[in-house]
């Protein structure tokens, strides 16, 4: 068993709170920019200064609404919007009058949805769009508790109007939370079964980001003129810890709900480091090839990544890099790398990476192009960051060392083990679930697997939960989508495949039963074969019914994209099931490899 911690650089006073910073920055540096928001219908091309005194004017407002409308201490709010500037505004002005936010990611679907509020008990509702509006009266009449919902353009401006009349004197009453009190309650797929809710308390987000930025991000946070420009979704527990830390820790923060947008938002709000998942960095490494290829320069663009994945390598051993590759590398940084960074905005150094692992090849890449990207690692109930590399100390196909305040431990059966500042108390309402997740002695228990390093850094090797978490970070329950689809009489058995690919897929096989009266009833040859038919258009707009019914009870971003039919089952006696008939992926996944890659080809 090997162990590693660090000792907490910062100490959450009892009776702190995430609504205090928007108070103390707008009464210290009232003329401060704490955000840039889009000017008005120009989503990329310009930047409207936010400062402190205007953001906690904004806060307050809201916030007086927000009582006005009678949500009161510890009552839940939920938010489903993309990330965008409000999106922070009405997240702070919940924390302002003592309640507490409830994310629902843009992407969930409808059952989803439900579950959340539901199970959450949530009293009012914010939504960005007529859509998500519609989607919430679809179910409205099964939510006693849910008094209120509000469209985000329209119901700022009513909250603001009936908080007109509420004394500032009711929000300095309000705003005086304790750090041990609940801020968010964010859902996280499980293994099996709905989403759990995570509680997070204002002492979790504040040690983890003063924790970090006082320590191994301190240089990403002390670049002068520090920004970044959020893009993920602030209803994962990722970004939202980087919201705080930018109103926390000085740094102006910008939002870009609009992918499409995303360049262009670049290039004009110019970040000095930016938060992202595996997934883009492959973009904007796939993308700037594809323009090579394009322009007929991809041989040049192909020894230009060679070059610098090598002088990455370079840097982690003893004495310079080699005078040739020096040369190389400064020659490939006038023709390639500075034309990558410009596409990141031209200031941008350092990039933090999450949500699922970043091939080796990238960060050194990156590195070589002149961003480094910082490898990090936790979970919703680990407040996100436990480990992060640092400027000073990345070690590339690592997740870096614990944050100051947090222990790793590797636990005998190789389990990672997380004790500290940033742990979550417990999920909400489920006791059972609480229990489960953690040791006798008050370790939580991480479901992945690793190793650590003589000098603490942790090294992810495997899952010992079956989630998926794909190219783009998403984490998927398969069980949910697996037990949906062998509910389907045609379908015997199924796995979901996907980890660390860009979408989900899955492999599939028949009834034997149930395809010879789908046979008989669409007029195929009576002798056909599974495999005969696999391809065939009736069969696959029968699987694909079970694919889009399975489909409804996730998110877009967790649904099956490609299915392929199996021509054989699995089987107790090839290992594939256990004796209950469970799927074994790791049989699986080696059984049925070339059918995997086949999905991604």
């Amino acid at each position: 068993m090997r162990e590693f911690s660090l000792p907490a650089l910062a100490e959450i006073p009892a009776t702190a709170n995430l609504a205090n910073s928007v108070f103390r920055r707008a009464a210290e540096q009232p003329h401060a920019v704490m955000m840039r928001r889009p000017g008005p219908g120009d989503p990329a091309g310009s930047w409207q200064d936010v400062t402190a005194s205007q953001f906690k004017a904004e806060v307050v407002a809201v916030a007086k609404g927000l009582v006005a409308a009678g949500i009161g201490v510890g009552d839940r709010v939920a938010l489903m919007s993309h990330t965008r500037y409000e999106w922070t505004l009405i997240d702070y002005a919940i924390w302002t009058v003592g309640a507490v936010t409830v994310p629902v990611y843009e992407t969930s679907s409808a059952e989803q949805a439900e579950w959340t509020l539901i199970d959450s008990g949530a009293q009012a509702c914010f939504v960005e769009t007529a859509g998500y509006e519609d989607t919430i009266a679809s179910f409205r009449d099964r939510l006693p508790a849910l008094s209120q919902v509000w469209r985000i353009e329209e119901g700022l401006d009513s909250l603001r109007a009936a908080g007109a009349d509420v004394g500032d004197e009711v929000i300095t009453e309000r705003a005086a939370a304790k750090a041990s009190d609940l801020a968010t309650v964010i859902y996280t797929s499980g293994t099996t079964g709905r989403p759990k809710g995570c509680e997070l308390t204002h002492q979790n987000l504040l040690a983890n980001v003063r924790n970090a930025f006082h320590g191994p991000l301190a240089t990403v946070a002390e670049t002068v003129d520090a920004s970044t420009l959020l893009f993920l979704p602030l209803a994962h527990v990722f970004a939202r810890v980087v919201e705080v830390g930018c109103i926390e820790g000085g740094i102006v923060l910008g939002h870009c709900g609009d992918l499409t947008a995303l360049l262009p938002a670049l290039a004009s709000f110019r970040p000095t480091f930016i938060l992202a998942v595996p997934r883009v960095f492959e973009k904007v490494f796939n993308s700037a090839e594809q323009k090579a290829d394009s322009e007929r320069k991809g041989a040049i663009f192909g020894r230009a990544a060679e070059v610098a994945i090598a002088y990455s390598r370079s840097l982690d051993e003893p004495g310079r890099p080699a005078l040739g590759l020096r040369t190389q590398h400064a020659m490939f940084d006038r023709l390639v790398y500075g034309k990558l960074r410009a596409a990141l905005g031209g200031r941008t150094q350092y990039a933090v990476s999450g949500g699922a692992a970043l091939s080796e090849r990238l960060g050194h890449f990156f590195r070589g192009a002149g961003v480094t990207v910082l490898e990090g690692y936790g979970l919703t109930e680990t407040t996100a960051a436990a480990t992060v590399n640092r400027p000073d100390r990345v070690k590339i196909g690592t997740v870096g060392m614990p944050l100051p305040g947090v222990a790793v431990r590797i636990a005998e059966d190789g389990e990672i083990l997380i004790r500290g500042v940033n742990v979550f108390p417990g999920y909400w309402h489920n006791e059972a679930a609480t229990k489960e997740v953690f040791t006798e002695d008050g370790w939580f228990r991480t479901g992945d697997v690793g190793e650590l390093d003589e000098e603490g850094f942790l090294r992810i090797t495997g899952r010992k939960k079956e989630m998926i978490v794909t190219a783009g970070g998403k984490n998927v329950a398969p069980a949910v989508l697996e037990d949906r689809l062998r509910s389907h009489g045609l379908i015997s058995q199924c796995m979901v495949v996907g980890d660390g690919k860009p979408f989900v897929a899955a492999l599939i096989t028949l009834d034997p039963e149930a395809f010879e009266l789908w046979k008989e009833r669409h007029g195929k040859p009576a002798d056909a074969t599974i495999a005969a038919l696999r391809d065939d258009p009736n069969l696959i707009a029968a699987v694909q019914n079970a694919v889009d019914d399975a489909n409804q009870s996730v998110s877009r971003a967790e649904s099956i994209r490609k299915f392929r039919i199996l021509d054989v089952d699995f089987t107790q006696e090839s290992g594939q099931l256990s004796v209950k008939l469970g799927i074994r992926r790791s049989v699986l996944l080696k059984d049925f490899a070339a059918d995997i890659d086949a999905l991604y080809s």
